[in-house]
């Protein structure tokens, strides 16, 4: 018999760093309980959240990643918007139905425990979770030596919301003649990056030391303007989340049989048009929000006032009977 001593630290798991990763990041967990709280203590095997002020909740989910994006933001030691874009991507789905985002989960997969990385990028969780409201309930971090390279994350969201039965948004009620308001997004999101990385690495150079930043910017978080829409208790008919598949794809999911008439003007945000000069219209529509990260669909006698009270909102266009969403970019 061997008199090698096998133990699970010398495997490459270190059980004691994780759990001393969980303290340290409870400053930063605890910020996100500033107007919710957890029913039960932080730290069990699953997390509770009392619905009793709900008079008949319904539970809302939705999951999501950050896709081959996450690539750039590691080479560009970017991990605070790595955290934030893993909670909008997850959020704003939740957003969609009229409910509330409640509590959110992170899984985090790594080589080896990096407990200042880690913490940063819980960081970025933690300052849009509560900006939101919504609650870090917990998460797993998974030491994966073998599996997971060193220098790469593996990562993916979980969030967990309620609306009340009434509240929530029925898209079949959208009628023709109903306009399309859009909000703007800070740049491509989280979505698309495939096909943004080719572009970049046939061009090397493309994007200049100080573009970066911005052109990496965080998926937006819509939370305020689904708040001013209540606040206006304006008759919203759907909410559309534009990540993959573009404005028409996700606008065809709300509209059923019926389609869509949209005239976007060309998107020129920062970098975002020395990207998009390589691709053609027609698939830049089908692939990236071009620059309108959030629609509503209202009826026509609300629409002015859902675009008036958030900077940079427009009416792009209206349901109709075509039965498909048509795009057109303004010359």
């Amino acid at each position: 018999m061997s008199s090698e001593e096998f133990t699970y630290k010398g495997a490459g798991v270190d059980i004691e760093e994780a759990a001393a990763l969980v303290g340290d990041i409870g400053e930063l967990r605890r910020k996100t309980e500033a107007n919710r709280s957890l029913m039960q203590s932080f730290g069990l095997f699953a997390a509770s959240y009392d619905l009793s002020d709900y008079k008949e909740p319904v539970i809302v989910t939705g999951c999501d990643g950050v896709g081959t994006k996450l690539e750039l933001l590691l080479e560009h030691d970017q991990l605070e918007i790595a955290g934030k874009d893993l909670v909008a991507m997850s959020v704003n789905d939740i957003l969609t139905t009229g409910g509330d985002a409640l509590l959110f989960l992170d899984y985090v997969g790594v080589g080896r425990i990096d407990k200042t990385k880690i913490k940063r990028l819980i960081a970025g969780m933690a300052e849009y979770l509560a900006d939101c409201d919504c609650i870090l309930a917990g998460g797993e971090t998974a030491e994966m030596p073998g599996i997971v390279p060193d220098g790469v994350i593996e990562l993916s969201g979980f969030c967990v919301g309620a609306a009340e039965k009434p509240d929530l948004i029925d898209p079949s009620q959208i009628q023709v003649g109903d306009k399309l308001v859009g909000y703007p997004s800070d740049g491509f999101h989280a979505n698309g990056w495939s096909l943004i990385r080719k572009i970049l690495a046939a061009n090397p150079g493309l994007i200049e030391d100080h573009e970066w930043p911005e052109f990496l910017a965080p998926t937006r978080l819509y939370h305020d303007v689904v708040a001013g829409l209540r606040e206006r208790s304006l008759n919203v008919r759907a909410m559309a989340h534009n990540t993959g598949g573009g404005l028409p794809e996700n606008l065809e999911r709300l509209l059923g049989d019926k389609g869509a008439t949209l005239e976007i003007p060309r998107w020129e945000l920062g970098a975002v048009g020395k990207v998009l000069q390589f691709v053609e219209d027609a698939e830049a529509v089908k692939t990236f929000n071009m620059g309108w990260g959030w629609i509503v669909v209202v009826p026509a006698n609300e629409a002015g006032e859902a675009a008036s009270f958030h900077e940079g909102a427009r009416i792009l266009g209206e349901v109709d009977t075509t039965g498909t969403v048509n795009v057109s970019i303004a010359s």
